[in-house]
């Protein structure tokens, strides 16, 4: 076998996403590191050639381990323009100085280009349309603001 043959992977866009958010709920210190949990309250989703809005009722669990990263495993629901849903499962790192972390904790906005914040969404769906999305990986990167996160996805080929 020919190891040299392996392709490279590439980058396809695939989306943008502004998904607004509630007021954190501060379980606390645990074992692991302080536990928060962020209520999706809704957002739009553009890509390329469709668009859907963010359900309802999803939720941004959060483990901020020290004071300069958190790791972050959201969930939530698309409902595309034709009414098909598509389940999201995100896990993200989003790393910075303690400060600007401490910041972001507290709803101020901080300039994203100080902040790692990358992702790995998983998608999950019974549309017909859209059901190549059930076998790729994605990668993306992010930006938190006060009142909502702002992503951009890209399909890994």
């Amino acid at each position: 076998m020919d190891d040299t043959a392996i392709a490279a992977p590439h980058l396809r866009f695939f989306a943008d996403l502004s998904v607004q958010v509630g007021q954190p709920q501060q379980v606390g210190a645990t074992l692991r590191g302080t536990r928060r949990v962020i209520p999706i309250v809704g957002g739009q989703v553009r890509g390329d050639g469709w668009s859907a809005r963010v359900l309802p009722g999803g939720a941004d669990f959060q483990l901020i381990v020290h004071a300069g990263y958190a790791e972050l495993d959201a969930r939530y629901v698309l409902e595309a323009d034709g009414g098909d849903l598509v389940y999201v499962q995100n896990q993200a790192v989003r790393r910075g100085a303690p400060e600007l972390m401490e910041r972001i904790a507290r709803g101020e906005p901080v300039d994203p280009a100080q902040i790692y914040f990358r992702c790995q969404p998983r998608f999950e769906t019974a549309s017909t349309a859209l059901a190549w999305i059930n076998e790729h990986l994605f990668v993306g990167s992010g930006a938190r603001h006060p009142d909502k996160v702002v992503m951009r996805f890209f399909a890994l080929l």
